[in-house]
């Protein structure tokens, strides 16, 4: 007679506990794709901190219809403009219904907080990445009276100390803290003028009000080919597909400059990681495709796709230098 301690039991009783630990993680997995399948079950909103016909609502309702087809649910974009996209940032925090998402620029997952502290919500903490959708550099932009080309204009810069100035679309701005980043970088020491936003800036270079400012190519290159303004250098590491005639400004002699604009899209960070990745798969999969691409391109961006974890390193990293660029300058919202 075998007893619970003959060999031969234990090795039965193993084989039946491993069995039924299969079947149970089966039965998890199972259940885990039931709730992935169940999961949208109602519209989603992808919420925009800015105006209609704005660069991030345009890439919005680019990926909406796509992203509507590979959830199985609409997907419906909502305006919410106000504080450079902080208005609809915060309702994306705040949401609690596991169908609100929304697409943002770089500002809005990184610097905010920084900039003001008053900011409602914390974008390390109150809002999960989903996908960074696309990239783009900025124009280091002169106007037309400014003297030389390229390296040039760096050189007359740095000779100009005060004398000159540089618009941007408001304080706290990629293109403020890109500036300052400049002017670090350059040895300039241009002053800040802002303005409510880049049609502004570019009238006000025109004019000969500022000298230069940092535009995104779409803003910036057809007034280039007018004649009207001149293209110094790009912030991106090394040319860029968008405006391949520009040199960058680690060309021009800054190496290792380097910052882009980009729009991704984030969720409440109380959202199910399943769903989250769910998402996350299918923007990566619609960004990429050639239609979609080409679109993008078109508005001025090159696509990136990425994971949520890619989203969140690039967060990571502009979070930090960032963070040095506004402590060191003391800049703070007006």
């Amino acid at each position: 007679m075998q007893t619970s301690s003959h060999p031969l039991f234990q090795t039965g009783r193993r084989r039946i506990v491993q069995a039924l630990a299969a079947g149970l993680g089966l039965g998890m997995a199972g259940g885990l794709a039931w709730a992935q399948a169940g999961w949208p079950n109602r519209p989603l909103r992808l919420l925009v901190g800015f105006p209609p016909g704005s660069s991030p609502d345009l890439m919005a309702r680019a990926i909406a219809e796509p992203l509507a087809q590979a959830l199985g649910q609409p997907v419906v974009v909502e305006n919410r403009p106000g504080a450079g996209g902080n208005v609809a940032a915060d309702a994306v925090a705040r949401a609690d219904d596991g169908h609100t998402l929304g697409l943002m620029i770089n500002g809005n997952m990184t610097i905010a907080k920084i900039l003001n502290p008053a900011t409602p919500y914390d974008p390390l903490t109150d809002l999960a990445p989903v996908s960074l959708l696309a990239t783009a550099p900025l124009v280091l932009t002169a106007g037309a009276q400014v003297p030389g080309e390229g390296a040039a204009v760096l050189a007359a810069g740095r000779q100009a100390g005060a004398r000159w100035n540089y618009g941007t679309p408001g304080v706290g701005t990629v293109a403020h803290i890109g500036m300052e980043m400049l002017k670090g970088a350059a040895g300039w020491q241009a002053v800040h003028v802002p303005y409510p936003g880049n049609p502004q800036v570019i009238n006000a270079m025109i004019q000969g009000d500022v000298q230069v400012a940092l535009l995104p190519p779409g803003l910036a290159m057809p007034q280039v080919q007018a004649g009207r303004l001149k293209a110094v250098g790009l912030t991106s590491a090394g040319r860029s597909a968008l405006v391949p005639q520009v040199p960058s400004l680690a060309e021009l002699g800054l190496p290792g400059f380097q910052l882009e604009i980009w729009n991704a899209v984030a969720a409440p960070a109380r959202m199910n990681p399943a769903h989250i990745q769910r998402v996350s798969a299918a923007l990566a999969e619609i960004v990429r495709r050639p239609e979609i691409r080409e679109k993008l391109f078109a508005q001025g961006w090159q696509v990136a796709g990425t994971s949520a974890e890619g989203l969140a390193n690039r967060v990571r990293t502009d979070t930090a230098r960032m963070r040095e660029v506004i402590e060191r300058n003391q800049i703070r919202p007006q």
